[in-house]
Formats: structure tokens, sequence, C-alpha cells
């Protein structure tokens, strides 16, 4: 299965990255939440440490708006991910042209509804 980053992570159940945690691991990925509040989401702890390293990273999908992307772009193209999901809001002319330039495959699309069309 694909490890994915949930940047944006978040323990409110109302928003859709907390949804997201949830949703991936039912499917059977392996999730890394990572954002600004040390909390727990879907029993995994939020990294809130840029420094921290994580390995094999399939999928970056963010939750993050354009407006706040800037402080994360050096930690999101260090990740090295294969792909970068552009949740409905987050999409970032900047940050695609960045991923391109890395040779990182970008999609603007929900994460929610690829897990339940099966096109993850």
């Amino acid at each position: 299965m694909k490890k994915t980053v949930v940047l944006g992570a978040s323990d409110n159940p109302s928003r859709y990255a907390y949804k997201a945690v949830h949703r991936l691991k039912q499917h059977g990925h392996e999730v890394v939440p990572v954002g600004i509040k040390k909390a727990e989401v879907g029993g995994l702890p939020i990294i809130t440490d840029k420094s921290q390293e994580i390995e094999g990273v399939d999928t970056v999908t963010l939750y993050v708006g354009p407006h706040n992307q800037p402080s994360w772009y050096d930690y999101i193209l260090s990740l090295k991910p294969k792909r970068i999901i552009f949740n409905p809001g987050t999409e970032n002319r900047e940050l695609e042209r960045m991923a391109a330039d890395a040779s990182i495959e970008t999609l603007h699309h929900c994460t929610l509804v690829m897990l339940a069309t099966d096109s993850y």
C-alpha cells in the first residue's frame, strides 16, 4: 500500500484531514499525519517537527491552503514523494512548478473521493 503523508493533519473530527487519515488507514495505507498542533489522530501522533525524516513516501496529500504552503515547500520536496494531491482549495501553481521540476506528479483531486472510487 501507499505510504501517505497527510499534511495539515488535525484531531478535529469535522476536518477533512481527520477524515482522510481514518479512511486511508481503513483502506490499508500507511499514514503519517503532519501538522502544526501536537495531537493524535487515528491513534497516530501528528508530527510537528519538520526536521523529522520520513522514508519511502509515495503520496503527500495537502490539507493546507496555498497561503500557508510556502513554509512547507522545502519539507514537502525533501520527502521525495512520487505524487502530491492538491485537495480542493489547496491548488498552488508555484508548488506545482516546484514539484514538476523535481519530477513529482501532481493531481488536483480529492483524496476521499479517490478512496471511495478505488482510484487512489
